[in-house]
């Protein structure tokens, strides 16, 4: 309880700064000692006590220490939640809206797939303070003249206004993909995001309706794709359908954004979106990742039936893709939303929640900074953990109320003071206080031996 107490009133407090609007601050780095603990490694619950110094783990008790818990086994701590697909922190506007909601709800890492260079600039001094979640930034975001996502980033989608516009680099043949590629080079970052969509239907590029909405031919994507790995930059396609699946794989991209039947568009037999076990196969031997999205789904407002058949195809999906051993990154693209979302629809489908939890935690943070030590609690691993009030592994629930945010030793807040009075010397909640009854005991037994 010594612990619980001031623990719910500093949650009672973040919940009335967060009422308020006030922005997330960090404090300075904390050493911390964290007794009976518990966390999750990946795979279930492991228990000790851990130690925290210079903003990472480390094997033995500090030398002084800001703060000093007690969780009594009690609580439970896990790595931050990562996003791997969205877009809402690639702008100045979208990070004032969204980048304390990250923070909010856990997510420290995240890839924003399709940012202007002028935008990003803005934004990437804002993502390196303390209390920001990380982000990974693609600058180059290709698809065709007529392309998603066209329709949707254009008030009236036309040519006109497609050629006019900068945000997407349009591409319609290798020979312009060559063509085009010092320009493409010069946006900077060290991906490029691709946009396949329905590519197995060229007669859609003949309809009205569909302008916007389309993508690369298979064959500029993979003109493209060599391009990118001969300057040792990495590929992210966008897919609808399990064709555009195939040829994605067949360009030889390193990673394949939606779990193809994340939508359904043009109203499409399930089956069009049924990944083969060829391809499952294919993509685990060459180790192409799949970002799942499967949140994104709720946003079309199918009926029953319709979302029914599409969930079933995702499920059917992840199952071939886990059983051929290709890896699977967490992320929602849920403009909204976070990778909060995803684990939660993923957690409806029935994905095993050890696994699910290890994919948010370990898997898809090391995938977006793979220099990093992260997704782990051993010494020399980036300090960043919540502090959950009990185990998601039996209440996935448990990740909507965390009860402390740490990032890299820092404790994130909404409350200033909190933040810059952390550094102090604290009171422990591991020690019982001293009794009076015994300093008192022991003043009488000096007042006997004082002779008179």
């Amino acid at each position: 309880m010594r612990f619980l107490i001031p623990l719910l009133l500093l949650a009672s407090g973040l919940a009335q700064a967060q009422a308020t609007g006030q922005p997330y601050q960090a404090s300075a780095p904390l050493s911390w000692e964290l007794k009976n603990a518990r966390w999750f490694d990946g795979r279930q619950l492991q228990r000790g006590n851990l130690y925290v110094e210079n903003g990472v783990f480390v094997a033995k008790r500090p030398p002084k220490v800001n703060r000093k818990m007690d969780l009594r086994n009690e609580q439970v701590l896990i790595n931050p939640l990562a996003e791997a697909h969205n877009h809402n922190l690639q702008t100045a506007w979208g990070w004032g809206q969204y980048a304390d909601r990250y923070l909010d709800e856990g997510v420290f890492y995240a890839a924003m797939l399709c940012g202007d260079p002028a935008n990003v600039a803005e934004v990437k001094p804002l993502a390196a303070k303390p209390a920001a979640p990380d982000v990974s930034f693609v600058t180059a975001c290709i698809t065709s003249p007529d392309g998603y996502p066209l329709a949707a980033v254009l008030p009236n989608p036309s040519p006109e206004a497609a050629a006019a516009q900068r945000q997407l680099v349009l591409v319609d043949s290798p020979d312009q993909a060559r063509s085009q590629w010092p320009a493409i080079k010069a946006r900077g970052g060290t991906w490029l995001r691709l946009v396949l969509a329905h590519s197995e239907r060229p007669e859609l590029r003949q309809q009205p309706a569909m302008f916007g909405r389309l993508g690369l031919r298979p064959d500029t994507a993979a003109a493209l794709t060599r391009l990118a790995h001969g300057d040792g930059r990495r590929v992210v396609a966008h897919v609808e359908t399990a064709a555009d699946f195939d040829a994605a794989l067949a360009a030889g991209v390193d990673v394949i954004a939606h779990l193809p039947g994340y939508a359904n568009t043009l109203d499409e037999a399930p089956e069009v979106f049924a990944i083969s076990e060829t391809a499952a196969a294919l993509a685990a031997r060459q180790r192409t990742a799949v970002i799942t999205t499967v949140a994104a789904t709720d946003l079309f407002k199918l009926d029953a039936g319709a979302l029914a058949a599409l969930r079933r195809v995702q499920r059917a999906n992840l199952d071939r893709l886990q059983a051929a051993g290709v890896p699977l990154w967490v992320g929602s693209d849920v403009f909204i939303g976070t990778a909060r979302a995803e684990l939660h629809a993923l957690d409806a489908l029935g994905l095993e929640r050890a696994t699910l939890l290890r994919l948010a935690t370990q898997d898809t943070p090391r995938a977006l900074f793979p220099q990093r030590k992260l997704g782990c609690f051993q010494p020399g691993c980036e300090a960043s953990f919540l502090l959950l009030g009990g185990d998601p592994l039996a209440d996935l629930g448990q990740l909507d109320m965390p009860l402390l945010r740490v990032k890299q030793g820092r404790l994130l807040t909404r409350l200033a003071d909190v933040a810059a009075s952390s550094a102090q010397a604290s009171a422990s909640t591991a020690d019982p206080p001293k009794s009076s009854k015994k300093k008192a005991g022991k003043a009488r037994a000096a007042a006997k031996a004082k002779p008179s």
